[in-house]
């Protein structure tokens, strides 16, 4: 059961939104963590190996990460609550949060939002169940892996030219498929990726099928004209974008052109519809603000912030 009034309610889970209940649990104030239902604990749930995080020698599974960030942030007092958010009220003294499933909305003096992103999917056969067997969509946390292998990355704007040329540090090829007769990119990361010659660009063609049993093994491309090809390779980056979980607060929270929330920088305050104010009390860390890193430690650096911020404003409206 919910107490009447929380000082500090998170709403997202992953490494901002545990990282800020540690923080906020360890200054005394009790966060209540709403988890989301559809990925409790984020991106990282979805990675095997994560070999870049602080700490971690040796590499820690994605899951495991996670979990041992909550249990840190369970150890301090935060509670946790695996439920959804319907809706949210950020105006006000008070703001109120609506759970899918719980009994009663939940009034809070502070929100900090960490509800990341979700990178948008193909749709391709085999590629939900090759996920974190081949499939990835961070060259920065997985291509480590690749060393020496033959790999493709699906997309053509400078994400996916960015990724490619990042891989070019372990894999022995990189076949970049793009759907269009020309690269989406900027011409000055177009020529980049031209002029390597460790990417093979496949243009005109697009992903229908990624093959493998227990590991990826190739993929089929279908070109504008003529038979489909079948290109063996051991992984597959797909780089054609990224959505950040924002609907929420829709007409509420001002939005950059990607959809990302816009926060007052270089604080984690919060800017309302407008984007020349900021939403009392309210704050954002993660993914969710972040086009540019999309990293665990910067969306965990960032969640520090907020929960350093939002107890810099419960001093500042208890008076102490």
């Amino acid at each position: 059961m919910y107490t009447s009034v929380r000082d500090v309610v998170i709403i997202g889970s992953g490494p901002a939104g545990w990282t800020a209940a540690t923080y906020a649990a360890r200054a005394g104030l009790a966060p209540l963590v709403i988890t989301g239902v559809e990925q409790p604990g984020g991106a990282l749930t979805t990675t095997t190996e994560v070999e870049n995080f602080p700490g971690f020698p040796a590499g820690v599974a994605g899951p495991t990460l996670m979990a041992d960030m909550q249990a840190q942030a369970v150890r301090f007092g935060a509670e946790v609550e695996f439920d959804q958010v319907a809706s949210v009220e950020l105006t006000g003294d008070l703001k109120t949060i609506v759970p899918e499933y719980g009994d009663e909305p939940i009034r809070a003096r502070t929100v900090i939002v960490s509800t990341g992103s979700e990178y948008l999917h193909l749709g391709a056969p085999g590629e939900e169940r090759l996920g974190g067997r081949g499939v990835s969509y961070c060259a920065t946390c997985d291509g480590a892996f690749f060393s020496g292998s033959t790999v493709v990355v699906v997309g053509g704007g400078d994400s996916a030219c960015e990724e490619a040329l990042f891989l070019t540090r372990f894999a022995d090829q990189v076949i970049l498929v793009h759907r269009r007769t020309e690269l989406r990119a900027s011409k000055v990361m177009a020529e980049r990726v031209l002029a390597n010659r460790k990417i093979r660009p496949m243009l005109e063609h697009q992903v229908t099928d990624i093959c493998g049993q227990d590991k990826v093994a190739g993929v089929v491309c279908t070109p504008a004209t003529g038979p489909d090809v079948l290109v063996p390779a051991q992984g597959v980056f797909i780089a054609i974008g990224s959505s950040p979980r924002t609907s929420l607060f829709a007409g509420q929270a001002a939005l950059d052109r990607a959809g990302h929330l816009r926060v007052e920088h270089p604080s984690t305050r919060l800017l309302d519809a407008s984007g020349t104010r900021t939403l009392p009390g309210v704050f954002a860390a993660g993914d969710v603000v972040d086009p540019v890193y999309r990293q665990a430690i910067v969306a965990a650096g960032e969640g520090a912030k907020a929960a350093l911020d939002a107890q810099g404003y419960l001093d500042e409206i208890s008076g102490t």
